[in-house]
């Protein structure tokens, strides 16, 4: 019998860090969980705690945050994308935030493009749950913090070094002799960053939950890669499954994939075993493992399926 059991991570054995980011002590952030569930995310703690460590050329984390918790506006050099768990999320953008904007309900993903100050808050009612995807098993290499994030976090104790790690001035922390704190942003590096309106983002990063319904009603599907409703090429793909395109066929890849479902409990069955995953889960299947997954229960269910590619997990790619 082949266990999986180190690489399925049930949603209520998460393991959050409330320090992960600069902008832990800020009034309007300081609730947020962040949660590194694959690869070992872009987190600046040391008391982050990696669930699966095993490289699968993309990460897998989620940001857990109480209504009006706010992430502030930072960067990635690589894809990050989203897709909502629970809750109401709105996403906003650009130097000041006041670029675009757009409000996320459940099962909705957005792409967003790189290059680009991102942040997000969550405007629902209860406390809220959204699923990221990194590009690169390194995620990029870190944050990139907007300045004047940098700045307001200075002011209530927490020093970003340059060498990525945060210093908590009201633990009595301080920088290590040589280590220089990040620098802002020059003006010139914020000049050349553009500012895309919220008509310009929506079309080719933003999906909507039940046209992704409506278009796996026989067939998974495609959601982001170079064919994908959302055309790009991050180093991973991700496709939509429902219980309409669900198959019975066992079938494997030639490299991890990760199964995460948003709606109902799904059964998965492979070569030596079997479990049942609800949303919230995440599961790691080996490379060349035949496996499939299918809705366990009646109702709605459906589930996002992420592969890695070959494709260099750099800045989003746009089409000719």
């Amino acid at each position: 019998m082949t266990n999986l059991d180190d690489r399925i991570v049930r949603y209520g054995e998460l393991q959050p860090c409330k320090t992960a980011f600069i902008d832990a002590h800020t009034p309007g952030s300081d609730q947020k969980e962040n949660f590194t569930i694959i690869g070992g995310g872009v987190s600046e703690s040391p008391d982050q705690h990696v669930h699966i460590s095993i490289p699968h050329g993309f990460n897998i984390g989620a940001a857990g945050q109480p209504p009006k918790c706010r992430n502030s506006l930072h960067d990635h050099h690589t894809a990050e994308a989203f897709f909502v768990l629970s809750g109401r999320w709105r996403f906003f953008w650009g130097r000041w935030g006041t670029a675009g904007e757009v409000v996320l309900e459940e099962g909705d993903i957005f792409n967003i493009p790189t290059g680009i100050f991102r942040g997000f808050e969550n405007i629902g009612t209860d406390y809220g749950m959204i699923m990221a995807i990194l590009g690169g098993d390194d995620a990029g290499g870190g944050v990139m913090w907007a300045p004047q994030v940098i700045e307001d976090a200075a002011d209530h104790g927490l020093v970003l070094g340059e060498n990525g790690k945060l210093y908590d001035t009201k633990k009595g922390q301080s920088l290590p002799e040589g280590i220089k704190p990040m620098p802002l942003m020059s003006a010139e590096e914020l000049a050349k960053r553009p500012e895309p309106t919220t008509a310009e983002v929506l079309p080719n990063h933003v999906a909507r939950y039940w046209d992704m319904v409506a278009l796996a009603d026989k067939t998974p599907c495609k959601v982001i890669g170079e064919h994908g409703l959302l055309r790009d090429r991050p180093g991973f793909e991700v496709d939509f499954i429902t219980r309409a395109s669900a198959s019975e066929a066992m079938h494997s890849h030639d490299r991890p994939s990760v199964l995460m479902p948003v709606k109902g409990h799904w059964r998965v069955d492979w070569e030596g075993g079997t479990t049942v995953l609800a949303p919230g889960d995440t599961m790691s299947v080996p490379e060349g493992l035949a496996h499939r997954a299918q809705p366990s229960m009646t109702g709605e269910a459906a589930l996002y399926h992420i592969v890695g590619t070959d494709d260099a997990a750099g800045p989003t790619w746009k089409p000719e």
